[in-house]
């Protein structure tokens, strides 16, 4: 149980999403239910298709659920929507603008839809913090991409929701937005802002979020913190570069990025024989390391060896 006994941050409680059509029905969400606390940061993971954006949509009052419900800080997402939108920012994966206002005019129309007035200093912090200060007074559409995402960010924040969704914000964008997001984002978190965040960097992920939780095929497969995934199922892993064929059984288990190979060995003993055996066939190994598997090492194995079913109770806070 919650100490303070307060609602969770954001709650999904048995959420189905049924799309049908002229070529039959298709389940995107069969059944998902977790909590998120206040104040956590927590990372929604998964393959495309998985049913993170469905689900983000179905929190944003965007799509509606088939069955379940989904709150947010104990407001309904459906029927106390109201509620449920102040409490919520949101930075979506597109990128949609207004073309006819400069950035500060949409930071203030933004604030407006929220009935806020006298926002100026909040608007200049964000402005400043996400490096959009020398970009205040131009227009959407003289800006780049990532100058675009940055003040979507800005507008998710403007009128301080207690509870930030970030989806797949750092697509496509550069080192320098990304690290600034995630100073901003981070000093918001340690504030007692919860953030829920969906990307495809594993590493942001695994560097951020307290906890996590994977979908595959529209159910939750995986919910635990971070460390504990990290601890229950990684273990050793041999990486090298080559330019030699693997054999087939080491081929088969291996994770091959260009000349750069990943192999899970569970112990030391398990490295002397993979090398071994990498030796008797003849591949000319270059770069050799030895170290702990990581976020992604977890997530491919859960995804690549678990059935599309709900994880054990312990998993799901009180």
């Amino acid at each position: 149980m919650r100490p303070s006994e307060s609602p969770p941050a954001v709650r999904f409680e048995q959420v189905h999403k049924v799309y049908s059509g002229a070529r039959g029905t298709f389940k995107a969400l069969d059944g998902v239910s977790f909590a998120i606390e206040p104040g956590e940061f927590f990372g929604l993971l998964g393959p495309n298709g998985a049913g993170k954006t469905t689900l983000i949509s179905i929190l944003a009052g965007l799509s509606r659920a088939t069955s379940g419900t989904a709150t947010v800080l104990g407001h309904d997402v459906v029927t106390d929507y109201a509620a449920a939108r102040r409490a919520l920012g949101i930075v979506p994966q597109e990128l949609v603008f207004d073309p006819f206002f400069s950035v500060r005019e949409t930071l203030r129309i933004q604030s407006g839809y929220f009935g806020i007035r006298d926002n100026e200093a909040w608007i200049d912090e964000l402005l400043q913090s996400l490096g959009l200060a020398d970009k205040a007074g131009a227009n959407m559409r003289q800006l780049s991409g990532g100058m675009k995402r940055r003040v979507l960010v800005a507008q998710a924040l403007v009128h301080r929701p207690p509870v930030i969704v970030l989806d797949e914000p750092t697509a496509g964008v550069d080192v320098e937005l990304r690290q600034t997001l995630w100073q901003f984002v981070s000093r918001l978190n340690r504030e007692g802002h919860t953030v829920l965040l969906t990307t495809h960097y594993l590493e942001e992920a695994e560097a951020l979020c307290g906890r996590i939780g994977m979908l595959k095929a529209g159910r939750l497969v995986a919910l635990d913190r971070t460390s504990a995934l990290l601890a229950g199922r990684a273990g050793t892993m041999l990486r090298f570069k080559t330019d030699s064929a693997l054999p087939a059984d080491l081929g088969a288990s291996a994770r091959v990025t260009g000349r750069i190979v990943q192999i899970k060995a569970h112990d030391a003993a398990g490295v002397e024989r993979l090398l071994a055996r990498l030796r008797g066939a003849g591949v000319k190994i270059e770069d050799l390391e030895i170290g702990r598997a990581d976020l992604e090492d977890v997530f491919l194995e859960i995804m690549q060896g678990t059935p599309a079913e709900a994880p054990s109770a312990g998993g799901v806070p009180a």
